[in-house]
């Protein structure tokens, strides 16, 4: 059964794989206002299943963000939306900074950092949102399907961070690298995500399905 309750509010916060060309200051409205991506996916098909909810997505997604600056709009873009649920998905650029600028370090964001901010986050959230639903957690990715690739397995050990985070929060978790995983098997990373991270339209849709999984959505109900 689908968790989200009539009228309620989905706010869904990350990076450049959430905000896809959302509108500003907040991703909603018309005109694809939620963006182009995952959120535009969970959007359409939660209003196409559950007309009679009118569930509210928010899509708060910035480009090229780590924890450090959710951290730095976390007032303004979480909690004074005041959301029902919220889904949380970041740490790719974290980890990237570490690889694509190896001699700029203040770009770095480490693993102990991330795992305390993230958890910060999350408790502020819980804390501070009186009709706060549920929080979902998802790991950041990097599509390499060798697991002993350098950027793979740091990308694994912020999502094994992102893991604790949840367990310790009693947030729903979702490993968003091991969604991928079963289409490794037909194709090459590359025709999901030319760059190993931005997915085309297909490999937004396994991340919405595995959001909506997570959120309870009844497939049945897109039989007609």
């Amino acid at each position: 059964m689908i968790k989200l309750q009539q009228g309620q509010r989905l706010v869904m916060i990350g990076d450049s794989i959430t905000d896809c060309e959302r509108k500003f200051p907040q991703g909603e409205g018309l005109f694809q206002g939620v963006g182009k991506g995952y959120v535009a996916l969970v959007d359409a098909l939660l209003q196409t299943a559950y007309p009679e909810l009118s569930v509210r997505v928010t899509n708060m997604g910035i480009g090229g963000n780590t924890v450090r600056d959710l951290k730095a709009r976390w007032q303004t873009d979480v909690l004074e939306l005041k959301p029902d649920w919220l889904t949380v998905m970041i740490g790719i650029n974290d980890v990237w900074r570490q690889f694509d600028q190896p001699f700029i370090p203040e770009s770095h964001v480490l693993l102990e950092e991330y795992e305390q901010t993230l958890e910060e986050l999350v408790t502020s959230a819980q804390q501070g949102l009186q009709g706060l639903q549920g929080v979902v957690l998802m790991t950041p990715f990097y599509l390499e399907p060798n697991p002993e690739d350098w950027m793979r397995k740091r990308m694994d050990e912020f999502g094994e961070a992102a893991k604790r985070v949840a367990e310790r929060s009693g947030a729903h978790f979702i490993d968003i690298q091991a969604a991928f995983a079963s289409q490794f098997k037909y194709v090459h990373p590359t025709a999901i995500a030319s760059d190993r991270v931005h997915p085309g339209l297909a490999g937004h849709m396994i991340i919405a399905r595995a959001v909506l999984q997570a959120l309870g959505f009844e497939w049945e109900r897109m039989e007609g």
